[in-house]
């Protein structure tokens, strides 16, 4: 079905040609007609399905074909991290092109004047992370009664990221006539209980099997130790097909880490993690996404959200503690039935961890050898056997609690002596 037959208004279909695109995806064929219907829906579906654009472009037909009834802020969609904030503006400047339409966005991270000003000039559809938009709406909370349009994307990330709270607080201000839309790559009962909550008799648009990678991702892991990682992940990237590559590090030291390694290789790489400050995230961001860069190095912070058509390859440097990481992770390949791979770093620790994620998929993960790759021996020096045991540990008398302080001190003053013998 072309997006002619789903029902969208005319200025938003020439700016879906303009962008290129002539077939729906299965989650927007079965989410637009029922959201331009006014139904609040939940939409469950595999990332890299086209979610996105299953509610931004009913929601701007909406807005395009009834005019507001009052001033002030007409839709509102919720996301979990900065990044993501910037990829829905981006989504919805690349399909509201022909209407008369002001987009703000809210997110931490920079001036918080920009985004009070935006909601003073009153803007059409704000995209927002909620801890900050609390921040700047305390005071302005008239802004949002005219409300007509709520979404909350990604509510399993913001579920997990402990965004319930924020979430609640904006929601009770918001009123209760409005069309409300739930999105997320799961179905776990906190979203059923969201759904209930926040919601008026919901349709539900299930796409895929629940909490399943695309099945356009090929899957396979490479066994190996902790020293030989490095030298791994150079020798793939010798291979010119891995074109595009986003590796997954567990830590943010870990990530600079492995960026500098590449960077010495002569590889061109960016780093994407909680310490880098929000113009050099987006920064990040924007050279991968144009070729500038051929390695994006990430934590976790990157595993929902990023969209970046053209992803070739995923690699968990760092095997993930939790499946529904992995989901995520991998869930940036294979996007919109691209086809793409997602290569797994298992060292010997993580084995309990990959026993837990095959159970949760329901399959295993195909094993493989590296061609023309032998693993270089540790060079860390082993400790000498012959050498004495380390000296007992004795805590400092400064540090201790004074209770256990003094019971220290009259130990040392008055050992006792064993009087059975």
């Amino acid at each position: 079905m072309p997006f002619q037959q789903l029902g969208l208004a005319p200025q938003v279909i020439q700016a879906v040609k303009d962008a290129g695109y002539t077939e729906p995806t299965p989650i927007q064929t079965a989410a637009i007609p029922v959201i331009l219907q006014r139904h609040d829906l939940m939409g469950i579906a595999q990332t890299g399905t086209g979610k996105t654009a299953a509610f931004v472009l009913p929601l701007l037909s909406l807005m395009a074909s009834t005019p507001p009834q009052h001033r002030g802020i007409r839709g509102l969609i919720m996301v979990p991290t900065r990044e993501l904030v910037v990829q829905v503006e981006e989504n919805i400047r690349t399909y509201a092109r022909h209407l008369p339409l002001r987009v703000a966005t809210i997110f931490g991270g920079v001036s918080e004047r920009p985004q009070i000003r935006a909601l003073q000039q009153g803007a059409d559809l704000i995209v927002a992370t909620p801890g900050r938009l609390l921040d700047v709406i305390r005071g302005r909370e008239p802004s949002l009664r005219s409300l007509e349009f709520l979404v909350l994307d990604e509510a399993d990330r913001m579920l997990d990221m402990g965004f319930i709270h924020p979430i609640r607080q904006i929601v009770r201000l918001l009123p209760r006539q409005r069309l409300t839309l739930l999105f997320s790559a799961t179905l776990s009962r906190e979203i059923e209980q969201l759904s209930r909550e926040f919601m008026h008799q919901p349709k539900m648009v299930e796409i895929g099997r629940r909490s399943n990678p695309a099945e356009t991702v090929t899957q396979y892991l490479y066994e190996i130790s902790h020293h030989a990682k490095m030298a791994l992940l150079s020798h793939l990237l010798k291979n010119e097909d891995l074109k595009t590559v986003l590796v997954f590090s567990r830590t943010k030291h870990g990530a600079d880490r492995i960026a500098r390694r590449l960077e010495s290789a002569r590889i061109s790489c960016a780093t994407l993690h909680a310490n880098r400050s929000q113009n050099q995230r987006l920064r990040a961001l924007h050279d991968f996404k144009h070729g500038r860069v051929r390695v994006l190095v990430a934590t976790d912070i990157a595993a929902r959200g990023i969209d970046v058509e053209g992803i070739s390859h995923v690699i968990n440097y760092d095997f993930p503690r939790h499946p529904e990481d992995y989901v995520h992770r991998i869930g940036r390949t294979g996007r919109a039935q691209a086809v793409g791979e997602a290569i797994s770093f298992l060292a010997p620790d993580d084995h309990s961890h990959l026993r837990t994620l095959e159970r949760f998929l329901r399959r295993g993960i195909l094993r493989r050898k590296v061609e023309g790759f032998s693993e270089p021996a540790n060079t860390a020096a082993p400790r000498d056997s012959s050498a004495p045991p380390p000296a007992p540990y004795r805590p400092r008398r400064d540090t201790m609690p004074w209770r256990l302080r003094r019971s220290w001190k009259n130990k040392r003053r008055f050992p006792r002596h064993d009087h059975s013998s």
